[in-house]
């Protein structure tokens, strides 16, 4: 597994921006999907949508395109990600700039699912990412749900 890969649960990892290479790797460690979360333009240099979405076809692995601008998600983002997590038939690897914004995306709808909070924020941390700022919306989310 590529170290650039952090594993957030069961087939499920996310990463910083990815090269057509990396595509290729995650494919070989049984990925069949990769959740784009960066918009195309945010930084001078950093590959487009497009061309992720290619590699991503060459190497048989399926591609979403749900960017993100800083941590406002919407619950269409969340309609989104849903979808396409369960259309996955093997891993999923989520990326942006730093893999943080993928990492919230997949903590608000693990808690929109009802997940337990502290499990999230677990899961998260061990990642790298500490949620733990977030944890109030996270809970909202969570109770929303079982309401």
């Amino acid at each position: 597994m590529s170290s650039k890969f952090r594993p957030l649960a069961e087939g499920f990892f996310v990463a910083p921006q990815i090269s057509p290479d990396d595509v290729r790797a995650a494919a070989a460690m049984g990925v069949t999907l990769v959740i784009n979360n960066r918009p195309d333009g945010e930084e001078p240099g950093q590959l487009s949508g497009a061309e992720i979405e290619k590699a991503a076809k060459a190497a048989g692995v399926s591609y979403a395109a749900i960017p993100i601008r800083g941590s406002d998600i919407s619950e269409a983002q969340l309609d989104a990600f849903d979808a396409a997590a369960s259309s996955a038939r093997g891993a999923i690897l989520a990326f942006c700039r730093s893999g943080t914004r993928s990492t919230l995306l997949r903590a608000f709808a693990r808690a929109r699912a009802g997940d337990p909070v502290s499990e999230i924020l677990e899961s998260a941390a061990t990642a790298g990412y500490d949620l733990s700022p977030l944890a109030g919306r996270l809970a909202a989310l969570a109770k929303r749900q079982s309401d």
